[in-house]
């Protein structure tokens, strides 16, 4: 938790240098008077530059996935704000701020903000020997890259911005929209996490040279025997917590777009440069996934990717994961 504290005060720092630098010596001018999006944008420059140097100094590429709930929520209300704290501009912030929540907690209980790097980038490393090549890709793509993906996705709250609407019964009712999809992808979650601690006593006891306990449910016992969930909404597709994810924004996007008078805006390109990320990792880790869990395949062959649908006939293989 120290190294956080730092990276913390640090990155207030930095974005503080970033806007003094981008307002030419005037951030409180900037702040007031330029459009929100640039004013994210500064601070994207400071974030990036910030997680780029801790990537450095400890190794651990990861410090972005500390900011992925965060700073999207600072920037909600940062539009929020410049539409006057208006009905629908809060009540957009408001909905982002509980998402940010959401994913904070799973993000803590899963041991993110601990020094924990995300597996990926561990596996990643190991694909690119050079160590420059890899700084490269550090800072362009897992630092600056993504921190320009939550910037852009983000943006669709300057749609609320308007302080000229009301908020209306029309707009209270879309707004359950991206509720849904928060509850969606909370159910996930907790159906993910309830497994991960199944499959952690099966093994420690498999450890201990004991057997499955005779009165426990048989289809989680060849869940955690195969080592991936495959029940639940994890049935209908394999990836359901990113359909909870994609449908969130997209529908706060098309929410703003449609309040806005058009469908056609350019902040349309935050939700499609999400979907481009999340398309990328579920081929990265499923291509891990089908390495280490023999079933894998079989499940991947019968279930939808991230769209959940009715899934197909497939049989269920109880094959020990590989360390």
């Amino acid at each position: 938790m120290k190294r956080m504290a730092w990276f913390i005060a640090i990155s207030g720092l930095a974005c503080a240098l970033s806007l003094e630098l981008v307002s030419g010596g005037r951030a409180a001018a900037f702040i007031a008077g330029a459009e929100p999006f640039a004013v994210t944008l500064a601070l994207t420059i400071g974030l990036a530059a910030t997680c780029f140097a801790f990537g450095l100094a400890t190794g651990d590429c990861s410090w972005v996935d500390r900011l992925w709930s965060v700073a999207p929520v600072v920037f909600a209300w940062i539009y929020a704000a410049r539409g006057g704290f208006g009905p629908r501009a809060s009540t957009a912030a408001l909905i982002v701020t509980l998402w940010g929540i959401r994913l904070t907690a799973n993000f803590a209980r899963r041991g993110g903000y601990t020094g924990t790097e995300d597996y990926r980038w561990s596996a990643l490393r190991e694909r690119i020997p050079s160590p420059l090549v890899w700084q490269a890709f550090n800072a362009a793509f897992i630092c600056s890259g993504q921190l320009g993906v939550i910037t852009l996705f983000s943006a669709p709250i300057g749609l609320f911005a308007a302080p000229s609407r009301d908020f209306g019964a029309a707009f209270a009712a879309s707004a359950l929209l991206p509720l849904f999809f928060l509850a969606y992808e909370t159910a996930a979650d907790r159906e993910q996490w309830e497994f991960q601690l199944r499959k952690g006593a099966s093994l420690a006891a498999r450890a201990a040279g004991a057997d499955l306990a005779e009165d426990a449910d048989r289809t989680e016992d060849a869940e955690a025997e195969a080592g991936f969930r495959s029940s639940g909404l994890f049935r209908l597709s394999r990836h359901p917590a990113y359909f909870g994810e994609l449908g969130f924004w997209w529908s706060l996007y098309l929410i703003g777009a449609a309040g806005s008078g058009s469908l056609v805006n350019w902040r349309a390109v935050g939700p499609i440069a999400l979907t481009a990320i999340f398309a990328g990792s579920t081929r990265f880790t499923e291509s891990l996934s089908a390495g280490k869990y023999p079933a894998y395949a079989d499940y991947r062959a019968s279930t939808s990717a991230i769209i959940p649908w009715f899934p197909g006939r497939r049989r269920i293989h109880v094959a020990r994961q590989v360390p």
